[in-house]
């Protein structure tokens, strides 16, 4: 991934962002909406759910922040 691709970015920078699950993919990966369009997420240190938001930090998910309907 190039600098320029990394910027647009929403999940990938030093800081944490709120994101919610949209879809869970093979090998540990999921969809999130970041809220300026869906990005692919590593999903693999948490249990993450549909309608999960979690923490993430330079794409990984972190911790799960809030489940769906609660």
């Amino acid at each position: 991934m190039t600098e320029d691709e990394c910027e647009s970015c929403v999940t990938c920078g030093d800081v944490a962002v709120q994101v919610r699950v949209v879809g869970l993919l093979p090998a540990g990966l999921a969809r999130a909406d970041t809220g300026e369009g869906t990005e692919e997420i590593s999903v693999a240190l948490v249990d993450a759910r549909v309608g999960d938001t979690v923490l993430v930090h330079a794409g990984e998910a972190i911790a799960v922040i809030g489940r769906d309907g609660q």
